[in-house]
């Protein structure tokens, strides 16, 4: 019995032994297999990411078929193929021209344009955990591959010896810019540098990609982590639209049956304007003004005095004494000082508004409600009793007329008169798009039919698009190659309406609309060789999109594309009086939060930051402007994407107001035109001046070719109702 019992165990043990040698086996085989799958998913997904585009229109980007599996090898060979390209164009042993240096350079790159275009996308509209782990990883090795570009001493010699050159002075005044921006994009970027000070500039520049990437990610974390959810009985003062939008949003997160806020401008700002609930008012503006400031994991302080400090070193290397001395030296302002001069010449009308509008909204406060002070989260709701009570004008009443499908066509149309352009909706499936909410049009010329482009429109708020409304392009104009068309695109965060409704935005939201389009109709007419050219001067791009805003309240606009929703009817004539009458109402509000800051953004970067406390400069840079407590700043520092999520805006916030001293001016140069604002003559010189030229012409002398003298300020003093001293 016992040696049938051991005969079995030891039987028993050996089926055991080959069960699990085979089990260990298999688990190995499947290791392998998975490994394989995954490897070879990598290299599909780099593949398609570095492929040409394929499809009409030139080629179009696939944005079904990309994943971001392959991301970081596909940037890490076509940094490859560009330092590649650079050493070929470093090494040439001919002697350094316009075309073998210049226009070479031009012609690099295309790999990794392409790439971008995908890489934008998933860091702006579809962001996800997984990609903010490899823009992480990404931000610093792209740094460090400019960096090896930008300080080159080989390719610089032969770029300094062509700015320096004869030849130059016989090119046309388009290549001779080319000449002198390519020149200043290396000087202005450490080239001139010594061996370790370019070292240093080239490890500053890799922690700040890194810094500005965290920066942009804590925003996002904060954006989606603080909803206010609502329920039946929180409704209070919420017109119907508002709740709709409210429950939608609800029932995405999953919480059916309820209301969400979402951390989002678009949401916060109509709650805030029609609430009654003053305490959840206060909440939902501490959560959006609190966005990264909430002493946590994504708090961004720390980060914010870092920047400043590595920014700061970094200019001092090059010679500037802070900053914003180095970013203005190639704007239109050309000096910290020109621009706050400007914002300060504003800064006491605007705050001296706003002590009429608070003592204004007071008074309703006090008999409506008891109040004994304007709050920042009464402010809006306040500001909307006061233009009832003024101008018998409910902007809720407007947002009926406001259908963004409309808004979209009446776009169309103006550019349609201004520019000769003519929108068809791409339908057929040929032109791939990134998400179900993206559409496409075709865009030609309306005379000859020619084509010129396509615009793409992504419009509604979702989880992972990164708030605001911004414009870009997927491919840019140029002839230098032969003639290539534009992929222009318009991004916003409007919150999508109930299935099967037209989706209704606020005046402010329609202004926004038409002012981003106008970034799109920049790109549309450009007109220049180079792919440089197309770039931007930052306190001038935004005077092509301001000016654009002037449009909505055209009468042909007006009259045609202002329909109700319901009923069809178009917006009444006296409405229309009321809206055009209130057109300065609440300046004070919309100047003062502004400029607060446009100059906190200008004192941050005209100090020697070394030991900075973020949160205590904003502080007491605020208190020293006499800012007023019922009024935060549109974007807290804490949050200032624009400043801090890049360098695109960093001292430069102030751009929007110089940009507008242009608007103010050329829309007069409308007004007073035979034709008002489709004056065709104005309009030819307006395209041919200020849109088509891009950078291939100094903004300053573009501004004076369209007007024949500079832009005036009273101009904008006059559009804003602020009193105009000489």
């Amino acid at each position: 019995m016992k040696q049938q019992f051991l005969k079995a165990f030891l039987v028993s043990s050996v089926l055991m032994g080959c069960s699990a040698n085979e089990s260990t086996t298999n688990e190995a085989v499947n290791s392998s297999a998975k490994v394989a799958v995954e490897a070879s998913q990598v290299e599909q997904s780099k593949a398609l990411l570095l492929a040409k585009w394929q499809g009409p229109f030139q080629g179009v980007p696939a944005f079904d078929k990309v994943t971001i599996d392959g991301v970081i090898p596909a940037m890490e060979q076509a940094m490859a193929t560009n330092l590649a390209e650079i050493e070929l164009i470093a090494n040439n042993p001919e002697a350094a021209n316009f075309e073998n240096t210049i226009v070479a350079m031009e012609k690099t790159g295309k790999d990794l344009n392409r790439l971008y275009a995908y890489y934008g996308i998933w860091r702006s509209n579809r962001s996800t955990p997984e990609f903010r782990k490899i823009q992480a990883e990404m931000a610093p090795k792209l740094s460090a591959f400019y960096s090896k570009i930008s300080q080159n001493d080989k390719l610089f010699k032969r770029i300094e010896s062509v700015y320096h050159s004869d030849e130059v002075k016989g090119l046309s005044p388009e290549k001779q810019r080319l000449v002198l921006l390519t020149y200043n994009r290396f000087a202005r970027n450490g080239a001139t540098l010594n061996a370790q000070d370019k070292k240093r500039y080239a490890e500053i520049n890799q922690r700040l990609a890194q810094l500005h990437t965290k920066f942009s990610n804590n925003v996002l974390a904060d954006e989606e982590n603080y909803v206010v959810y609502l329920t039946d009985k929180q409704l209070g003062g919420l017109p119907e639209s508002i709740v709709a939008v409210a429950a939608s949003a609800a029932k995405e997160r999953g919480k059916a049956g309820q209301y969400a806020i979402t951390n989002t401008r678009s949401s916060m700002d109509p709650f805030l304007t029609y609430s009654t609930e003053r305490e959840l008012r206060k909440q939902v503006w501490n959560n959006y003004y609190s966005r990264g400031d909430n002493g946590d994991e994504f708090d961004n302080n720390a980060i914010i005095a870092e920047i400043l400090q590595l920014r700061h070193e970094r200019v001092g290397l090059l010679g500037y004494k802070n900053y914003a001395s180095w970013r203005l030296e190639d704007r239109m302002a050309k000096s910290p000082e020109n621009a706050i001069a400007l914002m300060e010449a504003v800064w006491p009308a605007a705050i001296a508004r706003v002590d009429e509008e608070v003592a204004d909204m007071l008074a309703i406060g006090k008999k409506q409600d008891g109040i004994d002070k304007i709050e920042p989260w009464d402010y809006r709701y306040y500001a909307e009793k006061v233009r009832q009570d003024k101008y018998s004008l409910d902007s809720d009443e407007v947002k009926q007329y406001l259908q963004l499908d409309n808004l979209r066509e009446a776009m169309f149309y103006v550019a349609g008169r201004l520019f000769n352009f003519a929108f068809a909706e791409v339908t057929d499936g040929s032109v791939p798009v990134f998400h179900e909410d993206v559409r496409v049009w075709e865009v030609t010329d309306k005379t000859s039919g020619e084509h010129i482009g396509l615009w793409y429109l992504d419009p509604f708020a979702r989880k992972g698009k990164r708030s605001g409304a911004w414009a870009t392009t997927y491919r840019s104009h140029t002839t230098f190659e032969g003639k290539k068309n534009v992929l222009s695109s318009n991004n916003s965060n409007f919150s999508k309406g109930e299935p099967g409704k037209p989706t209704l935005i606020s005046w402010s939201d329609a202004e926004t609309y038409f002012h981003e389009f106008g970034h799109a109709l920049h790109f549309l007419a450009s007109n220049v060789e180079y792919p440089t050219l197309n770039s931007g001067v930052r306190d001038y791009t935004e005077f092509q999109s301001q000016l654009l805003e002037r449009w909505l309240t055209t009468d042909e606009v007006i009259d045609n594309y202002l329909i109700h929703y319901k009923t069809g009817k178009p917006i009444p004539a006296d409405l229309v009086k009321k809206i055009k009458a209130a057109a300065t109402f609440n300046q004070g509000f919309k100047t003062t939060e502004y400029l607060a800051s446009a100059l906190v953004d200008m004192k941050f970067h005209t100090v020697d930051p070394t030991g900075i406390d973020a949160d205590k400069f904003e502080r007491e840079t605020l208190a020293a402007l006499n800012m007023p407590e019922q009024i935060v700043m549109r974007h807290r520092s804490p949050h200032f994407g624009h400043v801090f999520s890049g360098e695109g805006y960093s001292s430069s916030y102030y751009g929007y107001m110089w940009a507008e001293v242009l608007t103010s001016d050329a829309a007069e140069a409308f007004a007073n035109a035979p034709g008002g604002f489709y004056d065709k003559d104005v309009a030819a010189k307006l395209v041919e001046h200020l849109f088509s030229v891009r950078n291939a012409v100094d903004p300053a002398d573009a501004y004076r070719a369209f007007r024949g003298r500079d832009a005036q300020v009273e101009a904008l003093m006059r559009d804003r109702g602020f009193p105009v001293t000489k």
